[in-house]
């Protein structure tokens, strides 16, 4: 890379003097008009330019019109990163309706759940992915859904399906029978765009603090954080960015597809990762950036093919999910020539990562904190500065504002921020305050105004009536030998009403003696910070999001279970 990141951001800035909101189908249509013969999604199998995702979404978007689809519908999208997700998800915005982005990894009863809560009206599905049988799921969730509303599901008016494993479910439409029947209703969805302070999403949350909430999310926000990315990592025209994480969250949908069309460049995504793939696909592809968590960087550089591909055209890495060490980075740095690191942090709640690294800052700064606000220059808040949002630190249990530069839980406002949780008006109230979302997170935001994220509010525990911050236990313990990962929580306890409870993961090879865990406890916490119970356990045992966060609740009600059972 030639240019330098200010010539890079300079382009950016001069291609957008001025921000205008618009509906997520008509920024399809405005960079298809400038960019028309670029590829916007590339596969190993087929293509897609700018003219072809926009043409082809105008046909999904007229068949659900068609098809029934009234502005304000809800329209699930159950769909891995294949090539058709892109021109369906633009198709729904065209329709005037409502996507919603669901896990396509949820079990039956989570799959039940969300269709439920979200009242989805119309459900695009695969038929088959991950070993999971979706019709088969539906039969289970809702007996007769291909015959329309049924008592399980009265919202669910009709499923498209998208053949994935060679199946297709007599009886219900194809995505390419969807197509048709726009060509033959072409129009049916001419004026139907939505403003762009309307619902364009509802994403839901991962759920490392309980069930899935659905975010509402206008058509704008995702605009502005997608554009604030681009000028923060300073994006080249042209950027090829790959990635394997799910385009239902925000990580994949606006780290990588919506930041890399203000620039006219495509998306290489995966329907699954793999060291191996990923090699593969940089050198076929000629990718300049991927996405990644920080366990996925670790299997690259443990991979072999690392030294036998040509990974000569990447040269940037965007992380996300949880910190990593400088010594990663310098790896990545000297063994896989990626010179531009950036590290992110933020929520579905804010409208997707709000603080990042700059991909010129020293690696201390990707390891010791998640950034600072977004550059956003135009699409930001110009009466405070040029930042995607505003951040500042409150008292986690009176909420009340703590001086600059205090530990506290972490709450933010600006203009990509979530309307509320749908159909959820006690949480939304709780999260959503005066027009502040509270993250729930505890943290500092530094003179220099960089971020450090020291723990979780909702995972705080009281024990004797003193609350516990698990992530002073936490950090103790992986200092400890044989310790690999520790995660502390806080379990019912008849005298205390809490007790500590944490979960190790010892070292390959390691045997961590859970009675010596709790003496270095009391040797080195104050007492009532001293787990009572020692739980171990594997990595591969520890529940995760599909992001790769530890779902701390579900540690919780695994420890209740087994020390009461």
């Amino acid at each position: 890379m030639t240019e330098s990141l200010a010539d890079r951001r300079a382009a950016l800035e001069a291609r957008f003097p001025t921000w205008e909101p618009m509906s997520l189908d008509q920024r399809l249509e405005r960079c298809a008009a400038e960019f028309p013969d670029r590829p916007l999604v590339i596969t190993d199998d087929r293509s897609l330019t700018y003219r072809e995702t926009a043409a082809w979404a105008r046909r999904l978007g007229d068949g659900l019109a068609a098809l029934g689809v009234q502005p304000g519908d809800r329209v699930g999208l159950l769909m891995a990163n294949y090539l058709e997700f892109t021109p369906l998800k633009f198709a729904i915005a065209r329709a005037g309706a409502v996507a919603i982005p669901f896990n396509f990894l949820y079990r039956t009863e989570e799959l039940a759940y969300v269709l439920r809560q979200s009242r989805c009206n119309v459900l695009i599905t695969m038929t088959g992915f991950a070993g999971l049988d979706y019709p088969a799921m539906l039969d289970e969730i809702a007996p007769g859904w291909v015959d329309g509303p049924t008592e399980q599901l009265p919202d669910l008016r009709a499923v498209v399906q998208l053949s994935t494993d060679g199946r297709l479910r007599e009886g219900v439409r194809s995505v390419e029978e969807l197509d048709a029947l726009g060509r033959a209703n072409e129009g049916a969805a001419d004026g139907r765009s939505a403003d762009p302070n309307d619902l364009g999403d509802i994403l839901y949350t991962s759920g490392t603090t309980g069930s899935p909430k659905g975010v509402m999310v206008v058509h704008d926000a995702p605009q502005r954080t997608g554009y604030a990315s681009a000028l923060t990592r300073g994006f080249e025209d042209g950027r090829r960015i790959l990635f394997s994480l799910p385009c239902y969250h925000m990580f994949g949908y606006v780290e990588g597809l919506l930041a890399v069309m203000f620039v006219g460049g495509a998306i290489i995504p995966r329907t699954s990762f793999s060291p191996a793939d990923y090699f593969a696909a940089i050198e076929r592809h000629r990718a300049t950036e991927i996405l990644c968590v920080p366990t996925m960087t670790v299997a690259l550089l443990e991979h072999p093919d690392k030294a036998t591909r040509d990974l000569s055209s990447v040269f940037a890495v965007l992380s996300g999910a949880a910190p990593a060490p400088v010594w990663l980075w310098e790896k990545v740095r000297d063994e896989l020539g990626i010179t531009e690191i950036t590290t992110g942090y933020g929520m579905t709640e804010c409208g997707g990562a709000m603080t990042m690294t700059l991909p010129e800052d020293p690696l201390e700064r990707h390891s010791g904190t998640v950034g600072r606000i977004k550059l956003a220059g135009v699409a930001g808040m110009p009466e405070h500065g040029d930042g995607i949002c505003r951040y500042r630190t409150v008292d986690p249990v009176t909420a009340e504002e703590l001086p600059a530069g205090s530990e506290g839980e972490l709450i933010s406002t600006g203009p990509t921020h979530m309307l509320g949780f749908w159909e959820k008006p006690a949480e939304t109230a709780a999260a959503l305050r005066d027009g502040w979302v509270f993250s729930g997170d505890l943290g500092r935001v530094g003179e220099d105004g960089y971020l450090q994220i020291t723990g979780r509010s909702k995972e705080l525990y009281k024990s004797g009536g003193e609350l516990v911050m698990p992530k002073e236990v936490e950090e103790l313990l992986t200092r400890y030998p044989g310790v690999s990962q520790a995660y502390a929580v806080g379990v019912p306890d008849d005298r205390w009403g809490e007790v500590g409870c944490v979960w190790i993961v010892p070292e390959p090879g390691a045997v961590v003696d859970p009675a010596a865990v709790i003496e270095l406890c009391k040797e080195k916490l104050a007492r009532f910070k001293v787990p009572k119970h020692v739980l171990l356990t594997t990595a591969d045992e520890l529940p995760t999001t599909p992001t790769g966060k530890v779902q701390k609740f579900r540690l919780a009600q695994k420890a209740a279970e087994q020390l009461t059972g």
